[in-house]
């Protein structure tokens, strides 16, 4: 029986069900240690591919963006402080998110993770342009933890859980009655 799965098509398969129950469980771990889960649900969703060598990139991207921004936001927004010690919105912010920006593609580039420019623009910009003055340092550092809990935790969910595991375990629960050549893996799953 062949099935022909419509780019566009709805529907949930193995890899959406990975990813929940990646940010699901990384949800759960911070809710024991009394922390915010925000970015790490973030890393576990950015971190499950459909296979190990698809999570590490989608992962990777996220981690490495999170990482080189997180450093560069901190290097930038200390220069900032300098300047202007209370915070908040100023001229001199213009520059140097012109600057962060090339520094982070330059940065990517060196480190050949082109990926990683998008999710490092990300935390640029909220460094830059979100934090009080007290907290940046630690709030940096925090988001680079948690974000690689949350792809580590994604890693490990699709390392332990490969299709051909979870087939075979609802084949079991269903006494024999679920056949995995009726459900074949869709296009953007391969």
């Amino acid at each position: 029986m062949e099935h022909n799965h419509r780019p566009g098509k709805v529907h949930v398969g193995m890899r959406n069900v990975k990813t929940a129950f990646s940010a699901t469980l990384v949800a759960f771990l911070y809710l024991l240690i009394d922390r915010n889960p925000t970015f790490a649900c973030i890393g576990a969703i950015f971190g499950t591919g459909k296979d190990i060598p698809h999570s590490w990139l989608n992962g990777g991207n996220r981690l490495f963006g999170t990482i080189i921004g997180g450093f560069l936001g901190m290097g930038l927004f200390r220069i900032y402080i300098i300047f202007y010690p209370e915070g908040g919105l100023h001229l001199l912010m213009m520059p140097l998110v012109f600057v962060g920006v090339i520094l982070l593609i330059l940065a990517s580039q060196i480190f050949k993770w082109p990926g990683a420019i998008h999710p490092g623009g990300v935390m640029l910009c909220i460094l830059l342009f979100n934090l009080p003055v007290d907290t940046y340092v630690s709030y940096s550092l925090n988001r680079i933890l948690d974000t690689g809990i949350g792809v580590v935790v994604a890693l490990a969910v699709n390392l332990l859980l490969p299709r051909e595991r979870i087939q075979r375990v609802l084949q079991i629960l269903s006494g024999g009655r679920y056949k995995p050549e009726e459900h074949p893996m869709p296009e953007s799953e391969k």
